[in-house]
């Protein structure tokens, strides 16, 4: 099997390195590797995404969707230390360096979860719900997390998206619409869109 970064466990042979990033106004030490997503620093969509995102202010958990090394989730549980944020993903590499990540930013307000979308998730609800979704996965992956998305989400609860729309932009708006009936583009940045639909 080719090895990618939405593996359940990379092949690739382990490599870790630690580098110091900026997000929403606070300092971060990530420790990241071989076979996880952007392994050299945090990606433009993720910035944007993490940047973009406004608290709900329903009750609840916030969930990053496949979060890698953790730089949505933990930037997140930082900026709002009143929320519990879950971290998931398919990735076991990934995941184990997102907690080893929070733990070396001392943040505390994070749980962890191994979960192929949301398969792990099921009984579970969430305020919003964050994905910077494996576009390498394909359409029918990246929709199914949409799908899984709207039936984890409380009412009101909220789910945001980047995409990049030479990456299949128009037709994930398009599904989140006919989810939620609603989508709104919060942003547009040099080719990325946030897009957002609330649960009604």
């Amino acid at each position: 099997m080719s090895d990618h970064y939405y593996s359940n466990q990379p092949q690739s042979q382990s490599n870790p390195v630690t580098w110091e990033y900026e997000l929403k106004g606070n300092h971060f030490s990530f420790t990241t590797d071989h076979g996880v997503f952007s392994r050299n620093e945090v990606d433009f969509g993720s910035r944007t995404l993490i940047e973009a995102f406004v608290d709900p202010g329903t009750e609840g958990k916030l969930l990053d969707l496949g979060c890698g090394y953790g730089p949505v989730g933990l930037s997140l549980a930082k900026a709002y230390p009143h929320r519990q944020v879950v971290l998931s993903d398919v990735n076991e590499r990934a995941l184990g360096l997102a907690e080893l990540n929070a733990e070396q930013n001392q943040i505390t307000n994070v749980e962890f979860k191994i979960s192929d979308r949301l398969e792990s998730l099921q009984n579970e609800k969430f305020s919003a719900i964050l994905t910077n979704p494996p576009i390498r996965a394909g359409k029918k992956v990246v929709h199914q997390m949409f799908e899984q998305s709207y039936e984890a989400l409380s009412s009101e609860g909220e789910l945001w998206v980047v995409i990049q729309k030479k990456q299949g932009a128009p037709s994930a708006q398009k599904k989140m619409e006919e989810l939620f009936g609603n989508c709104e583009t919060v942003l547009k940045n040099k080719g990325y869109y946030i897009f957002r639909s609330v649960k009604g």
